[in-house]
């Protein structure tokens, strides 16, 4: 089983394409959403989309299953993009289907984690990107490290570890009631030792 990224010309339909994860953090989505429509140019999205092409595993049901850039696929969708460019990074269509949603939580290709950071079974992740809940934390989380407040890493799901992190030390109302104060608490947060153990953690400047 070759795990080659290969790109494929042809363009798949969003809505063909099956999430492994259950949430977004829509205000994310939301800023995906003005950037693609800052990009006017027919060429300048194309470009775009040729450099953002969506990670995907094929399954045993011939389908290709998301694992990255969930959010920029329903950003795309949200603003009337039929079609998109995949990268295949694993072939799964081996694979018994009863034993294909274990397979891809070994590899770390699947996050089945609801909006509350609760264990959800397989079957309950949606079957289209326009399904997938939001999490409010999620959006924190990525506005977090475009902040400055950890560094992009390579760990799968890094920034749902980071939502979490911060789901157990702050409330939903309060990110959803005043976003930017949120976000103060949250790089406050992210630079304790508290947060050692996440990926891309870059910690305090000094032990002062």
């Amino acid at each position: 089983m070759s795990n080659t990224r290969e790109p494929l010309i042809k363009p798949i339909p969003i809505l063909s394409l099956r999430p492994t994860q259950m949430t977004v953090g829509l205000r994310e989505v939301k800023e995906k959403r003005k950037r693609w429509r800052e990009t006017k140019s027919a060429k300048k999205q194309a470009k775009t989309l040729g450099k953002h092409m969506i990670p995907v595993v094929k399954g045993p049901d011939e389908r290709y299953y998301v694992v990255d850039h969930h959010h920029l696929a329903r950003a795309l969708h949200d603003e009337g993009v039929k079609d998109i460019l995949v990268t295949v990074i694993g072939d799964l269509t081996m694979v018994q289907r009863d034993a294909f949603w274990g397979v891809m939580d070994n590899k770390r290709w699947v996050y089945p984690y609801d909006a509350k950071g609760e264990r959800r079974h397989f079957k309950d992740i949606p079957k289209s990107v326009t399904d997938l809940k939001d999490d409010p934390f999620r959006s924190l989380a990525g506005e977090l490290r475009r902040a400055g407040g950890f560094a992009k890493d390579t760990t799968p799901f890094s920034e749902f570890l980071w939502a979490d992190f911060l789901r157990r030390r702050m409330t939903a109302k309060s990110v959803n009631q005043d976003f930017s104060k949120a976000m103060e608490k949250a790089l406050v947060l992210a630079r304790s030792k508290d947060a050692v153990y996440l990926p891309g953690w870059c910690g305090p400047a000094s032990d002062d």
